[in-house]
């Protein structure tokens, strides 16, 4: 090969959602690197917000957090927002840095093997039309697929097929069917469904029946609009903006104290003020079945959207009987009662295992044989697995949090993989590999906090079977300003490096040094 044929190493990016699109800005603002291409098996970007367009969707998150802290946004309409805005938001930055050139749409990333001769991984795509498959190769791979991709049907929810009317998930909603005059089923009442059903039975004509399995812990919305001289303000004057962030941060991450089992004055207060609001708002003849019995945090939190409220409107109605079929006319439950619907939609969450992930690494085995071998996923601060050189999974593995902004996190996840693989980018090495001693005893730590934590209560999507006994996989036990601080101590001899090592080393600067120190400090005291 001559050297004007010789390549940089290649780094592919799998999904262009919010992960995706934020390693991608980071790779080229940052690194100034553009040898990346981000396979994406639909035909937009865009991911979780792309895909969910139900009545009322929108981030439980205040925007200013819910947003890269490196593209602040001063013009967000109000404390929260809806989906048709934070799409638009990521659509923007998607044109902003000019990453159309590097996507490639109609493309699934059907496996990928590691090469450990040339030091790289070969990859196999399939073009989601045609199915016709092609083959390439990059010397880095990060997953960007996220925890909310996958809808999920309740498996003891049989007959389905049988049913005569149309029956869709929210997250796959049907927007061309009117609701109009229909007698409406909407199975669940998690976060999904909580912000569609206030929307849907707005409308008097609709009639909605409500499938509730497990009562949920509930705090008020509050919610308002930024007026334009706020949005001016933001804009315009220095430092402010950032200081409005910051503080919803730190608000924010003191509120995972009410998560340690141990803080029992917290949580005593908690569900006090979440039962109160619950007692205060809620139907009379509900509240014996809206209070859980469960902890507060043990399920997230559902910042109420008015569900609460919509409760009391003559066309909604809660029933808390178990389902025993669906039916040709609608949904059978086991009192024998059978409930006459036009349509039923499923707001019954996501699966937060990557089915379609099919990896294998240098030991010749398949990350889902990794993940089997530890009972559930596992990997080093959710974002490196052993055996499986030059690959990083973003928002993977107890990663998430029950109280904060998931993008913070990834954020954190992108620049440590950033330190890793700028060697490898620049040709200075050829590959890194979380070890194995370093994955068991931080997983060791993670599942010994999480047996102290109120998600280890009750039945749950944080658990890899969805009951209390199975293992934690989704959740990290602390703070966010923990993980970041885990994030940044990361050191090179916890990896496996081939190739001329060298002085590879991460230098905070004394500035930076001095304010994670005090950062760890106070979190340490806060969360010991």
């Amino acid at each position: 090969m001559s050297t004007s044929e010789k390549k940089r190493p290649r780094v592919a990016i799998i999904g262009a959602g919010i992960a995706g699109i934020s390693t991608a800005i980071a790779l080229r603002k940052q690194l100034h690197y553009d040898e990346f291409t981000i396979y994406e098996k639909a035909s937009a970007v865009g991911g979780t917000w792309r895909d969910n367009t139900y009545p009322g969707c929108g981030s439980d998150v205040p925007g200013h957090w819910y947003s890269l802290s490196t593209e602040l946004n001063p013009y967000w309409s109000s404390y929260y927002i809806k989906q048709p805005e934070i799409r638009a938001y990521w659509d923007g930055l998607f044109g902003k840095y000019s990453l159309e050139k590097n996507t490639e749409y109609n493309t699934f990333f059907k496996s990928a093997e590691w090469d450990d001769k040339a030091q790289r991984y070969n990859i196999v795509l399939q073009d989601t039309n045609t199915k016709e498959q092609r083959y390439t190769s990059a010397e880095v791979l990060i997953y960007g697929i996220g925890g909310f991709m996958a809808p999920v049907y309740p498996k003891d929810v049989p007959g389905v097929d049988n049913f005569h009317g149309p029956a869709w998930h929210s997250a796959r909603w049907r927007h061309d069917i009117s609701l109009k005059g229909k007698k409406v089923g909407v199975i669940g009442n998690g976060a999904s469904a909580a912000q569609l059903v206030p929307e849907i039975s707005s409308d008097p004509s609709v009639k909605v029946t409500n499938f509730c399995r497990t009562p949920q812990w509930y705090v008020p919305q509050d919610n308002y609009s930024y007026p334009t001289w706020v949005q001016w303000i933001f804009a315009h004057i220095p430092f402010l903006l950032r200081g409005y962030r910051n503080m919803l941060m730190a608000r924010s991450d003191l509120s995972f104290l009410i998560f340690r089992k141990s803080n029992k004055r917290l949580l005593a207060i908690a569900r006090k003020q979440m039962t109160k609001y619950i007692l205060k708002v809620g139907p009379k003849n509900q509240l014996n079945k809206l209070v859980p019995d469960y902890p507060p945090g043990c399920k997230r939190i559902l910042v109420d959207p008015g569900y609460l409220q919509c409760l009391h409107r003559p066309n909604v109605t809660l029933k808390w009987d178990t389902i025993e079929s669906v039916v040709e006319d609608g949904i059978k439950l086991k009192t024998g009662e059978t409930v006459p619907l036009d349509v039923i939609i499923f707001g019954t969450g996501f699966s937060l295992e990557a089915a379609d992930f099919d990896l294998r690494g240098n030991k010749g085995t398949t990350i889902k044989e990794y993940f089997a071998s530890k009972g559930g996923p596992t990997a080093y601060l959710g974002v490196a697995v052993p055996g499986f050189p030059n690959s990083f999974i973003l928002l993977g593995p107890n990663v998430a949090s029950g109280h904060a902004s998931v993008i913070f996190s990834e954020e954190a996840q992108i620049q440590l993989i950033l330190r890793l693989i700028k060697p490898i980018l620049d040709g200075k090495i050829k590959s890194v590999e979380i070890k194995d001693n370093v994955t068991d005893e931080y997983n060791d730590w993670l599942q010994r906090r999480l047996e102290t934590s109120v998600w280890s209560e009750c039945n749950s999507y944080y658990h890899i079977a969805g009951t209390k006994r199975s293992k934690i996989v989704a959740t990290f036990p602390g703070p966010v300003a923990l993980y970041w601080w885990f994030t940044k101590q990361t050191a090179w001899n916890d990896w496996n490096v081939v190739g001329e090592f060298g002085q590879l080393k991460e230098g905070f600067g004394i500035g930076k040094m001095v304010l994670a120190t005090v950062v760890a400090s106070v979190v340490w005291f806060f969360y010991k």
